[in-house]
């Protein structure tokens, strides 16, 4: 292993981190992925989301998480994976604020901070693909 610094450390550790739980999140719901879907839409029926827009999102986001996860491991494309990450976040906040399930959108919040944090510190992102390859604009 290089000889990193406790920022560069922290930085890899926490994109790790981030890829390994988005990526955990895809390889366990694609098993179950009907089931996984009908639960959602079920769960919205009471909301004002129609119900062919949550089943969509629903097929989508285990392969979207997945997708995300993967590069976040490998350290590629890491800011927009990153800023990707944010984005699926913030759709998960509204579905939850929607169910009014507030303890879930602490959590939810929680992961926000972390990339955020991830986002805020991309500078120090040396383990990775990105540099191998010579595109650290994209850091």
């Amino acid at each position: 292993m290089p000889n990193l610094t406790n920022p560069e450390l922290a930085f890899v550790l926490g994109r790790l981190l981030l890829g390994v739980n988005f990526l955990m999140h895809c390889l366990v719901r694609l098993p179950k992925l009907a089931g996984f879907r009908a639960g959602l839409v079920k769960q919205f029926a009471a909301t004002p989301l129609p119900a062919p827009l949550v089943d969509v999102f629903a097929a989508a986001l285990p392969f979207v998480e997945g997708g995300i996860g993967l590069v976040l491991l490998l350290g590629l494309f890491t800011r927009p994976a990153l800023a990707a990450a944010m984005l699926v976040i913030i759709s998960l906040v509204v579905g939850s604020s929607l169910l009014e399930e507030w303890a879930t959108v602490g959590s939810q919040m929680l992961y926000g901070l972390f990339i955020i944090t991830l986002i805020l510190h991309a500078q120090h992102n040396r383990l990775c693909l990105d540099r191998r390859l010579g595109r650290p604009e994209v850091v």
